[in-house]
């Protein structure tokens, strides 16, 4: 496992930034609700122990770890892209949106951007590394924020519609999920470009909506997209929903 540490950061400190943000995303893969993005920008002088990838971390350490975050932080931000923006421009695009949306929300302002994976839609400097929170501490503080709060926000959206399980599923592609659309057809919040939304509503859908595999150019999913996240291996990859709504 690659280790996470402060080398990028060191790297663009060196080459005369001096507020670099990390950025991340959460929730691309879910059926229901934004997909969700944070921005950080560490202090080096006031570290972090534990910082990593939040997958790796089980839902105690992250919260304890993003109340620490919030507190020694120079600056930090959520940003988000609801689920009508997710079925307009795409789940990519939409997790770009977030992205920026967070970035701009910062104060101080960042000069360099350490993103995972993707860039973003901003004329900053900026380095997209695979597995970035993995790998950079502030990618992983903010990997860890987005994380935290789309998973409280999906915990107060089960109080309004708790015939879904979101707080057990988190909006993700379960069997409980599945059948809980079969029961009670899709809400308001739900990704309607996303094939099980559909396919597992009792109710005939409008069919205006785009698939999520309609609303790509030829060539603009990147790569690394193609692969599954792993924070959602228990869950539907939405690259494969894509390709599930072109058949």
């Amino acid at each position: 496992m690659p280790r996470c540490q402060g080398k990028y950061e060191r790297e663009a400190r060196a080459q005369g930034y001096h507020c670099i943000a990390g950025v991340d995303e959460v929730g691309r893969g879910a059926l229901f609700g934004p997909v969700f993005a944070a921005a950080v920008i560490l202090s080096p002088d006031c570290p972090i122990r534990g910082l990593r990838d939040s997958k790796q971390l089980p839902p105690e350490r992250r919260q304890i770890l993003s109340e620490r975050i919030r507190e020694r932080a120079v600056a930090w931000a959520v940003g988000a892209a609801d689920a009508f923006e997710i079925d307009h421009i795409n789940i990519y695009q939409a997790s770009r949106l977030a992205m920026r949306r967070a970035v701009e929300r910062l104060n101080p302002a960042p000069d360099y951007l350490l993103v995972d994976a993707i860039t973003v839609d901003l004329p900053l400097a900026q380095l997209a590394l695979i597995h970035g929170d993995a790998l950079s501490q502030c990618i992983a503080a903010a990997s860890i924020l987005a994380k935290v709060e789309r998973d409280a926000c999906m915990c107060e959206w089960d109080k309004v519609f708790p015939q879904y399980g979101l707080k057990n599923h988190k909006g993700y592609s379960t069997s409980e999920h599945w059948k809980a659309l079969e029961n009670h057809g899709p809400t308001s919040m739900h990704r309607f470009s996303f094939w099980p939304v559909r396919e597992h509503s009792p109710h005939t859908v409008w069919t205006g909506y785009p698939r999520q595999g309609e609303l790509f150019p030829s060539g603009e999913l990147p790569p690394e997209w193609a692969q599954p996240d792993e924070q959602e291996l228990e869950y539907a990859d939405p690259t494969k929903e894509m390709a599930a709504c072109n058949q």
